[in-house]
């Protein structure tokens, strides 16, 4: 195949090398040129690539079945993924629903809250507040909860936009994240906005627990989560966590939630919950949501391929490849290391103004000023010439803009949740050669002093 064969289309016009091969942390291109996934692909390869026992379990679920219709068949490999997901929930979230991705996860969540709403006789409450900038999928209504103006501008004529609060950035605030009070500042913004859109029409708070792409891996401050969660129940709203990519593992527990004991309604997953083996993802919500909607006659939701038997077997085999390899754990201790490869990073570079992260989910921001914080020019695009720059270096990370999507570069570092020490090093090695360049690219146009 040559790249003028080729008929597909995505975001733009860019071309990349055609992939051959991957195994563990590392993807060959057809021209035997090696790369190293220092972002899990878009955080999904938790596992790295091509593991046997994974592989193994698919095969071996090939045999067997490839597809069973929800409405047609029970199958062992859903009933098995659905009672392991629901052994690693918080109590009560017993219910699991599959999808093939977060998207989908995060439409089923906001229409099963709904339904809820409804049987349960407080049909007032439709308005789900998330927080600005977020991320949470491209359809309509994930689109819907999303703070980030490029995704979401084109297309607000066709949705009913839910209402924000600023997301805690609290680095760029000059807040200290230690502080308690700084904590339950920006939670109590949650309580004024509920009562400014009246309690009674408040249907739910959904909120990534460590920040995805659109904040750059955004830790809460002190006393935050365990603030939100009070506020939620004080109000009689759902709490809904978006682990699509924070969960499995990647934060270094399970569910990142789980780093402040939370208790939420309802946990969306997917990315490294099949880490790239097949689309899935899940919904899991708590029996006293679901039962009601049951009784009534059922979910009035779905999609084709909820519960295909291939993809659920392959997402059991992920799961059990996490605990045997004791992964969830080495993602906090790797990702330790890697925060301090990055913080390292970060004496050498005066441009980076900030490193964050939670287990191997890290990132670090550019900056024109550390003083000010002020971002680089939005010209420079400065996240997609990193990414280039690291690219032609054989590393592969991920990038977006913190700020509303129109500045504020940042770079995600997210490697498998196998890596070991000498790869984080790699890792390190290969973005400070990548930093060189990036770095003398970005003085050469600042005015003087910036």
């Amino acid at each position: 195949m040559t790249k003028q064969d080729s008929h597909l289309f995505y975001q733009g016009r860019r071309r990349r090398p055609v992939l051959d091969q991957a195994r563990g942390i590392y993807m060959w291109d057809v021209d035997g040129k090696r790369y190293l996934d220092g972002s899990s692909g878009a955080m999904v390869c938790n596992i790295g690539h091509s593991n046997e026992n994974v592989l193994a379990a698919m095969r071996a679920q090939m045999e067997k079945s490839t597809f069973g219709y929800r409405l047609h068949f029970e199958t062992e490999a859903s009933e098995r993924l659905a009672s392991k997901t629901a052994s690693l929930m918080p109590e009560g979230l017993n219910r699991i629903f599959f999808v093939s991705g977060g998207s989908e996860a995060v439409e089923s969540a906001i229409k099963l809250a709904r339904q809820y709403a409804v049987e349960s006789g407080q049909g007032t409450r439709w308005k789900v507040i998330s927080r600005n900038p977020s991320y949470h999928g491209a359809t309509l209504g994930a689109l819907a909860l999303t703070g980030y103006d490029p995704l979401t501008e084109p297309f607000e004529p066709m949705m009913r936009a839910m209402p924000k609060i600023p997301a805690p950035r609290a680095y760029l605030d000059g807040l200290d994240p230690e502080d308690e009070a700084t904590g339950h500042h920006y939670a109590d913004m949650l309580e004024r906005k509920i009562v400014e859109e009246g309690p009674e029409t408040v249907l739910a708070f959904f909120v990534e627990p460590v920040g995805g792409a659109s904040t750059g891996a955004l830790v809460p401050p002190k006393g935050y989560m365990e603030r939100i969660q009070e506020i939620c129940r004080q109000h009689g709203i759902l709490l809904i966590l978006d682990e699509v990519m924070t969960g499995a593992g990647r934060t270094g527990k399970f569910l990142a939630g789980e780093h402040w004991n939370m208790q939420p309604d309802i946990v969306v997953l997917s990315k490294g919950f099949a880490a790239g083996y097949m689309p899935l993802g899940a919904m899991a919500a708590h029996e006293r949501l679901v039962e009601p909607l049951l009784d009534a006659g059922g979910f009035q939701h779905g999609y084709t391929y909820a519960g295909n038997p291939l993809a659920c077997a392959a997402g059991f085999a992920v799961i059990e490849e996490i605990e045997r390899s004791g992964l969830v754990a080495n993602a906090d201790r790797m990702g330790g290391l890697l925060m301090s490869r990055l913080e390292d990073l970060m004496q050498r570079y005066e441009i980076i103004g900030d490193v964050r992260g939670k287990g191997l989910l890290t990132a670090f921001e550019f900056v024109s000023d550390r003083h000010t914080m002020a971002p680089l020019p939005p010209s420079l695009r400065a996240h997609e010439r990193f990414v280039d720059i690291a690219y032609e270096n054989g590393l592969i990370v991920y990038s977006r803009r913190t700020r509303g999507g129109r500045e504020g570069d940042h770079i995600l570092v997210c490697p498998p949740m196998i890596v070991d020490e000498a790869q984080v090093d790699e890792i390190a090695g290969m973005l400070d050669q990548s930093m060189r360049q990036f770095s003398d690219e970005v003085h050469a146009v600042l005015p003087a002093g910036a």
